[in-house]
């Protein structure tokens, strides 16, 4: 019989937020104010990102709704595009090559869990976008996977492992039940 995870016990041991409670909390609020939302100008949202510690190239378009967890756990090259509600769940680093296209409601997620741990701990891993990649629109790129240069990630895919440079990754196909033709 399987044992009984107990989440009360669980410690979050082993995850650096990078920052103290103040500046996580100032980040909250300027995020909200000066970077989601669809009326604040590109260069005013890589400003405020910049100023909370992210590394960003120059020439990046950064789109209206995206989150960052933690910006100075960021790092975009050059010429890069970041898509409408992008969420860069970031508790660890994301770093993100030049020339590259994040599409719409894509998720990169380098948080996770340790399903073995009794208390659920966490297992985290950075996630690594190689230049001229292209991750398509709500796809969703998980912990400790890099992505290689030149790679692309079809519209909703689902990424846990590496991408080799060059390579493309889909989604599976759904299945129908409709006869084709």
């Amino acid at each position: 019989m399987a044992r009984m995870r107990s989440l009360s016990g669980f410690t979050g041991a082993g995850y650096d937020k990078g920052r103290g409670r103040v500046w996580q909390a100032a980040w909250q609020l300027f995020s909200g104010m000066l970077v989601m939302p669809w009326y604040v100008p590109v260069p005013v949202r890589i400003a405020v990102l910049r100023a909370f510690g992210a590394n960003i190239g120059c020439g990046v378009n950064l789109r209206s709704g995206v989150r960052v967890h933690w910006p100075w756990k960021l790092t975009i090259g050059d010429n890069s595009w970041i898509g409408e509600r992008v969420w860069i769940l970031n508790l660890e680093p994301v770093t993100v090559g030049h020339d590259v296209c994040i599409s719409q409601d894509v998720l990169l997620c380098t948080g996770s869990h340790d399903r073995t741990s009794p208390t659920f701990e966490f297992d985290n891993a950075p996630i690594r976008i190689g230049s001229g990649a292209w991750v398509a629109a709500r796809a969703t790129v998980l912990r400790g996977v890099t992505i290689g240069e030149r790679a692309l990630v079809g519209a909703t895919a689902l990424v846990t492992r590496n991408v080799p440079d060059g390579e493309t990754v889909l989604a599976p196909r759904a299945h129908s039940t409709e006869p084709r033709p």
